[in-house]
């Protein structure tokens, strides 16, 4: 799987120069709406927040439930949204 691929990429302490290119696509918007895109293709739907100058959260939920704090599967605060999308990603996919 792609997504799970690219996003593991990004776990790594020190990534290669090869990984560049990669982070910078994922952390544009184009690259936020391609993991929103390909966790929607998982089963998840996506809640992306700015809570003005204090950061982004976003959290991942199972597609077609009812979007309760308990039901997400996997959630993070982080300064920009790029970051806070692809956290809960890594973790969501890590879980199913």
């Amino acid at each position: 799987m792609l997504l799970v691929g690219a996003l593991g990429f990004l776990q790594l302490k020190h990534q290669p120069p090869e990984v560049d290119s990669l982070r910078r696509w994922l952390d544009s918007w184009r690259g936020i709406g391609a993991i929103a895109e390909g966790m929607h293709r998982q089963g998840f739907d996506i809640s992306l927040t700015q809570y003005d100058e204090r950061g982004w959260r976003a959290t991942f939920y199972v597609s077609g439930m009812e979007h309760a704090p308990t039901g997400a599967t996997g959630s993070a605060w982080e300064p920009t949204a790029a970051r806070a999308v692809q956290k809960p990603a890594w973790a969501a996919l890590r879980k199913s």
